[in-house]
């Protein structure tokens, strides 16, 4: 950087300010823009210094690391991009969108914790001028959940990660902020079976009753319901093709990019076969969860009317992603772990995992038992008794 425009220099000098001698510091910048800046009060005293205030030796210190972090292309406010907070946003969310092609219920999350967190703060500042401090004192004013603080957190980072690429700042000022720690809950809520039934008699209609026992009997998401069409249904074969997931207003593949099938229990397989002999929506293309004019079904409003069933069958209020967990839950007790894997579309063979803390196996104590009684049994086929058994602690 040295060998740009102007070299870097500066000095320190004292100011007699309002409310006291100060030191300040006079510096010139690659670009040649000359900058005076407030180092901090001057220390007068015997001593070390109080905290914030300066000898000329320290504030020459001072001096010094910032013309070294300018000769490192690595100084606050020395790039000057003309783009504020708000551009670098709608950058990244063209982004994400388009060249990485997130899910449409990812992009949502997005574009929530932009609108309703990001942009108040930092919407109008220039992007040089998003700081670790301005990062950290409005952390300082976050009222919420460690979780949900990461969250706001990791969308910021992804924003200046994109901003430093595009617009050569020196760096990312999330570098220096510390996220805060937060313990990632394994535990799962699920339905249980009679539970399950009492949702599907209280449900609005027949079609929500067979749309809340195909989530729980088949395990597929509530974007991958409403894009179901009756093509993917195989009654004979007792199985559901999984090919698409319809959320945010686009229809895409399933969360795993991929095409999948999962068995049909009887159950789930009288409640679509009666959805069938309906009077509309019923041809191979047509959907099995359509909205009255046989469009995709409204998330929200499916939602309002699950929460409503929940209620009127006195049950907890659990999730509609809880009829998937449901599904892992009881299906882990019955097949391989691989299988189960298949059926719910997981990418990672470690998010199948969590289901197992939920499989019983009341054979485990009774096999410990049997381990320390073949032991036992040896040692008297041996003629041998056990050399510890009636011994002090102090003598083992």
């Amino acid at each position: 950087m040295e060998d740009m425009a102007q070299p870097i220099s500066g000095h320190v000098y004292r100011h007699e300010g309002a409310r006291g001698p100060v030191w300040r510091a006079k510096y010139r910048l690659p670009d040649g823009r000359q900058v005076h800046k407030t180092i901090g009060p001057v220390w007068t005293e015997r001593g070390r210094p109080r905290a914030g205030f300066y000898t000329k030796r320290g504030a020459e210190a001072w001096l010094r690391e910032v013309i070294e972090q300018a000769r490192a292309g690595v100084l606050p406010g020395m790039v000057r991009t003309g783009v504020t907070f708000a551009d670098a946003c709608s950058e990244y969310l063209r982004y994400v969108e388009h060249d990485l092609d997130l899910k449409p219920s990812t992009l949502g999350d997005y574009r929530s914790v932009i609108r309703a967190h990001l942009l108040p703060a930092f919407g109008s500042l220039r992007i040089e001028d998003v700081t670790a401090d301005r990062i950290e004192a409005w952390k300082g004013t976050l009222r919420m959940s460690n979780r949900t603080k990461v969250k706001l957190l990791t969308v910021l980072n992804g924003i200046m990660a994109r901003a430093r690429r595009l617009h050569r700042l020196p760096v990312n000022p999330m570098a220096d902020v510390e996220k805060p720690r937060h313990r990632r809950s394994t535990a799962i809520e699920v339905f249980s079976p009679e539970e399950v039934l009492a949702l599907v008699r209280n449900a609005d209609s027949e079609q929500d009753a067979a749309i809340y026992l195909t989530a729980a009997f088949t395990g597929l998401r509530r974007g991958e319901l409403v894009a179901l069409r009756w093509r993917d249904v195989d009654f004979p074969a007792q199985r559901i093709r999984v090919s698409g997931s319809y959320a945010g207003g686009r229809l895409t593949t399933p969360k795993s990019g991929k095409v999948r099938s999962v068995p049909l229990a009887p159950a789930a397989a009288e409640a679509l076969a009666r959805l069938g002999q309906r009077e509309f929506w019923t041809s191979e293309d047509a959907l099995v969860f359509p909205d009255v004019v046989g469009g995709y079904l409204d998330a929200s409003a499916l939602a309002r009317r699950y929460r409503a069933a929940l209620k009127r069958a006195d049950l907890r209020p659990l999730r509609f992603h809880d009829l998937r967990h449901t599904f892992g839950t009881r299906m882990i007790a019955k097949a391989d772990i691989r299988r189960v894997q298949e059926w719910m579309g997981h990418a990672d063979v470690a998010t199948t995992m969590k289901y197992l803390h939920y499989v019983e196996r009341p054979d485990e104590a009774r096999l410990v038992a049997e381990a320390f009684e073949l032991q036992e049994h040896e040692n008297r086929l041996g003629g041998r008794s056990n050399p510890y058994v009636g011994r002090s602690p102090e003598n083992l």
